[in-house]
This record gives C-alpha cells, sequence and structure tokens, in this order.
C-alpha cells in the first residue's frame, strides 16, 4: 500500500474521519469511521468505500479522549499493515484573518487558533481537541490544519462589510464565512461534471444542521450567508440565523439576560429546535403533524428560498442551484418547497427526479439548473493536505 493521509473531523460530540490513499491522480478514500460519544459507552463504527462495515464496537473501557484516539489509530495502524501513515488532517473551524490556507499544527499556530474561539464558541475548541493528545500519541506524525472560512477569505467589500464603523473592520470584524471545505469541493466537482456550468452564477445550499448558501463563480466565493460567527443567515437546527439586533438588545436589557445566557439561547435553543419545541432534527419535523413543526418547517424553507434569491443578486443571475449537505442531498421535502419558492426565477422542478434524490432534477424548460452533489469535507482536506506536504 502507498503512503496514507488520516483526516478528523471533530463535531461536538462525534469525530467523523477518513483514511485517504494518496494515489498520484487524488486521494482515494480507503474507509471512513465514525467515533460517537453520545453515550455512556463511546461506539467506534467504520466502514468502507461501498459502506461495508469493517469495524463496529463499543468504546467501554475508553473514558478519555486520548484513549479512543489511540482506538483508531491502533485499527489504523492494523488495517495498513505497515508504516504508511504520513500526516494527520484536521478541519478547523475559524482560521480568522491569518489563516487562509493550510498549515502545519505546532505549538504557535495552536495557540493562535485556541484565540479564535469566541468567533466559534461552540465549534472551535471542539475542532481543535483532539491536536493535543495526537501529539502525545505520534509526535512524528506532521498535523495540518485546513480551514472552513479559507474559501471566503477574499470577499469583496460589498459582501465581507459590516455597516458599522470602520475601525471594526480593522480590527477583523467582518463576515468570514464557513461550510467552506464542503463549498470547495462543490467546486471542484461541479468543474468536473460541467466546465460550462462551474464558470456561470451558482448558488450551493449547504443545508443541514448548520445551513448556509454560497454565491460562486468560476469556483471562486462571491458571497456566503454566515458571518463573523457561525450563527448568521439561514435558520438551522439549533441556531437562529440572521436576527434584528435589536431583540439581542431588549432581552439584555428588559429581560436581564446575560451575554452566556444569550449565546446558549442563540446557539443551543434557537432555529428548528426553538420554534418547534420538538426537535432540532428535520427528519422529525417533516414527518410531524404538530402545527409549531409544521410552523418551524415552513419557516426554515421560506428563510433559505429568500436567501437564495438574494445570492442571486450578488451574482447578478443565477444558472445553476445545487443542493448538498445532510438536509439538501435527502429531503425532497425542503428542496420541494424551495423551488417551489423561487418559481418566479425560473426554476422548475422534475417531482420525479426530485422525490428519488437524483444528481440531476431540473424539469424541462426550467431556466436555471438543479442538482444535487453529495459533499465531502474530508476529500477537499486530505487534497489540501497532499499539496501542503508535497510542497514542504
Amino acid at each position: 500500500m502507498s503512503d496514507a493521509i488520516l483526516i478528523l473531523n471533530a463535531g461536538s460530540s462525534t469525530i467523523k474521519f477518513g483514511l485517504f490513499d494518496i494515489a498520484s491522480d487524488g486521494p482515494q478514500l480507503l474507509c471512513k469511521g465514525l467515533l460517537d460519544e453520545h453515550d455512556a459507552e463511546p461506539r467506534l463504527t467504520i466502514k468502507d468505500g461501498k459502506g461495508e462495515v469493517l469495524f463496529d464496537k463499543q468504546q467501554p473501557d475508553r473514558a478519555d479522549e486520548a484513549g479512543l484516539l489511540d482506538d483508531i489509530l491502533t485499527w489504523v495502524d492494523g488495517y495498513l499493515a505497515c508504516d504508511d501513515l504520513v500526516a494527520i488532517g484536521h478541519r478547523i473551524v475559524h482560521g480568522g484573518q491569518d489563516f487562509v490556507a493550510p498549515v502545519l499544527i505546532d505549538g504557535d499556530v495552536l495557540h493562535a487558533l485556541q484565540a479564535l474561539t469566541p468567533l466559534a464558541p461552540l465549534h472551535q475548541l471542539r475542532s481543535l481537541q483532539p491536536i493535543k493528545p495526537l501529539l502525545s500519541l505520534r509526535p512524528e506524525l506532521p498535523q495540518i490544519a485546513c480551514f472552513d472560512t479559507a474559501f471566503h477569505h477574499d470577499l469583496g467589500p460589498r459582501a465581507r462589510r459590516f455597516a458599522i464603523p470602520r475601525r471594526f473592520d480593522e480590527l477583523g470584524i467582518r463576515r468570514y464565512g464557513f461550510h467552506g471545505l464542503s463549498y470547495q469541493f462543490i467546486a471542484h466537482r461541479l468543474a468536473e461534471l460541467s466546465p460550462a456550468l462551474a464558470a456561470g452564477r451558482t448558488v450551493v445550499a449547504h443545508l443541514g444542521s448548520g445551513s448556509s448558501l454560497c454565491a460562486m463563480q468560476g469556483g471562486i466565493s462571491i458571497d456566503t450567508t454566515m458571518g463573523l460567527t457561525a450563527l448568521d443567515g439561514l435558520m438551522m437546527g439549533t441556531r437562529c440565523g440572521a436576527i434584528d439586533p435589536g431583540v439581542l438588545l431588549y432581552l439584555q436589557q428588559v429581560h436581564g439576560m446575560s451575554a452566556s445566557e444569550l449565546e446558549r439561547m442563540l446557539y443551543s435553543e434557537s432555529g428548528l429546535l426553538g420554534v418547534s419545541g420538538l426537535s432540532a432534527d428535520m427528519r422529525v419535523l417533516a414527518g410531524s403533524a404538530e402545527p409549531h413543526a409544521i410552523e418551524a418547517v415552513e419557516l426554515y424553507v421560506e428563510r433559505a428560498a429568500k436567501e437564495i434569491a438574494a445570492m442571486a443578486v450578488s451574482l447578478g443571475g443565477l444558472d445553476c442551484l445545487v443542493f448538498t449537505a445532510g438536509i439538501g442531498e435527502h429531503s425532497p421535502e425542503i428542496r420541494r418547497g424551495i423551488c417551489a419558492r423561487l418559481g418566479f426565477l425560473g426554476v422548475k422542478l422534475d417531482a420525479a427526479a426530485n422525490d428519488a434524490n437524483a444528481a440531476d432534477i431540473a424539469a424541462p424548460g426550467s431556466k436555471i439548473e438543479l442538482h444535487i452533489i453529495p459533499t465531502s469535507e474530508e476529500t477537499t482536506i486530505a487534497r489540501d493536505c497532499v499539496g501542503l506536504l508535497a510542497n514542504r
């Protein structure tokens, strides 16, 4: 076997990972896994590229993350059957102003990334958490940080600037955008499918528990819905999306809510969960007859359609709409609702193709191409890691 790279994508209570063979024609997925820490006994599940289960076992003897990461590395060593693992890549949520390309992680880099935690309080520390244990477990292995904000780094002033005094922009208070690793993958895949379409005006809808849009042309981000933090823009599973800032001032001044209480409400108690009072899971809400669940779904769809139309303004028109991520790839109901509201732009949905989650879901006569493209942040990270290692 040739050299391999392990890619880690740490979430709030899970670690997704992919093991990639660094082939000459690009990284090839060997297997992917999920370390789920929701339960008292974490569960490690690993599947090959075709979805066949290679390993599935609870890890009852592991109470610390270092031990759980060691279990992953031990399994990888046995799978590769030799010392072929050459690096570990990480998805890091926020790169701030300074980190705009993949970077080798050392003590100074780690310290700088930890300092960005206030910009992504729920995500940044968690995405950094595996790094220190891995430095102890495998000090000889390079670790590489790849950033969710990097794809949007070159946004023009009209897209990135907030309408507040300029001195704050100079302090780095600007729109950064997120889900960049996903958008980078979609841009690459779209260019493979249709170079002409990739050169045109495309809105990519990354719809999942975290949701955002990206307006891109020629594989470049022109505009996006998330801002300084991952709170802005679309309604999400537990995050509110765009909100009148006066609401927050009112809650502070009249109801005495502290900054930490507001943070908890905005990140963890809002969105689909807050409106429905039932669940943050779109699958649960889409199948529910509860009035508040129906309202939550309708609000999610309405907000998404409005923001897609706004992205079309940023692009000066729209040639293609791409759906991706968990909801975008797997929820015909949500795609149907969004496209119905965009009929005035010339969007026509093929109902049968949409219900089948087909790759091309535009009906004949649609002025806008409609596609479902599964995303893979791990593949993007693997490509970026290979590029960095090749240039060392």
